[in-house]
């Protein structure tokens, strides 16, 4: 693993995961549920529920850091980002197909690392893009992706406009939803695959899923656990691959009005070894996202500056 490149690509990469909502269930997979509730509980119908030319825009907060130990040599990253990230609903098909464009309309981002002095970009003032932001500050204002999904949260169509660095395209953006009624208690998952290197260069296929539980519902509005799990055993080099992905948080989801209203994602995890036998990782992130009221509109103010060469 290059941790030198890492280390630089690593707001960028906190820019593309906080787009994709990666605390969220996988795009192509069956959702299964797991536990069978019990005889006579209430049971609930968990859909989205989207119009045509509604726009739905949220609020969103990322932070991480990345503490490295190796060979008796301590570096930490943090990086953090604001942003608005907008759904633009285009179409409702016949058969409940919802289609949007996902923007994300304004993004402020820090960078703190050893090799570079605390670095700020905010794509709302009218300022020379700061060197390393080039690539996020291209993906701001402009259409990223068109989706459309089915009303379990299934895609059914994903159409990249705007290139992403290649560990986030298999990432996933909408959180899939049981096949059927679910009642509290009960479990469903997504299973998928996901693509790493080991040591050797070689390319390795492992299996993951998230596994979703309904906590509780209260005021119509429900209460969601989410899981990242690995199930394919690996080395610790390339768990060190896939440690922003162990997230472990919760989604609170508005049954009536068929969307998510806010959910939070955290990842506290240690790994050792993952570069030598001394080495050592601590990776912490925390992503929050709530949806902004329909009367607020965010502040679209992106300069038109000049991206640095």
């Amino acid at each position: 693993m290059n941790i030198h490149a890492a280390r630089t690509s690593c707001f960028v990469a906190l820019f593309f995961g906080a787009l994709a909502s990666i605390a969220v269930a996988a795009e192509t997979a069956a959702s299964k549920p797991a536990v069978a509730a019990a005889t006579g509980a209430e049971k609930y119908l968990l859909r989205y529920k989207f119009a045509m030319g509604e726009v739905l825009r949220y609020d969103v907060n990322h932070a991480t850091k990345t503490r490295n130990n190796m060979e008796g040599h301590s570096q930490e990253v943090e990086t953090q980002s604001e942003s608005v990230k907008s759904w633009k609903v285009t179409d409702v098909l016949p058969n409940g197909e919802m289609e949007f464009i996902h923007v994300v309309e304004w993004v402020k981002m820090t960078n703190d690392s050893p090799d570079t002095p605390t670095n700020t970009y905010d794509s709302r003032e009218k300022a020379a893009v700061p060197r390393g932001f080039e690539q996020v500050a291209r993906a701001v204002d402009v259409p990223l992706s068109i989706v459309r999904i089915a009303a379990d949260g299934k895609i059914t169509f994903r159409e990249q406009k705007h290139p992403q660095p290649k560990t986030q395209e298999d990432m996933p953006i909408t959180l899939g939803l049981p096949e059927g009624e679910i009642a509290v208690g009960e479990k469903w998952s997504h299973p998928y695959d996901v693509t790493v290197q080991r040591k050797s260069g070689a390319n390795l296929q492992i299996q993951t899923r998230r596994v979703c539980k309904l906590r509780e519902v209260k005021n119509g509005v429900a209460l969601i656990d989410v899981e990242y799990q690995i199930l394919t055993p690996v080395d610790p080099y390339v768990r060190a691959q896939l440690v922003e992905r162990l997230t472990d948080g919760s989604v609170r989801f508005d049954i009536a009005k068929g969307r998510i209203i806010s959910q939070e994602h955290n990842v506290d995890k240690r790994i050792l070894g993952f570069a030598g036998k001394a080495s050592s990782m601590h990776f912490v992130s925390r992503l929050q996202e709530r949806l902004l009221p329909s009367e607020v509109k965010s502040e679209v103010q992106q300069a038109s500056a000049t991206v640095e060469k």
